[in-house]
């Protein structure tokens, strides 16, 4: 089964959370080490959603761009 993707908010709040503990200097390895891996595919799918917004977000600029060009003639 498939991991649930968390909403931007969501993941970027759990990879602060990652953070915080990982900078607990009684953490065990094992433990330390799977937090990370997690902070890792959290920080990959943040960087994916940060593309397909900024993407989003210039596509409606194109059209926007285009209705005003259209309404200006």
């Amino acid at each position: 089964m498939a991991e649930k993707q968390l909403k931007f908010q969501e993941a970027m709040k759990r990879l602060d959370e990652i953070v915080n503990q990982l900078n607990d200097q009684d953490l065990e390895l094992e433990t330390a080490m799977d937090l990370f891996e997690e902070g890792l595919k959290l920080s990959k799918q943040c960087s994916k959603q940060l593309e397909a917004f900024e993407t989003k977000v210039n596509q409606l600029m194109e059209v926007q761009e285009e209705t005003s060009d259209d309404i200006e003639k």
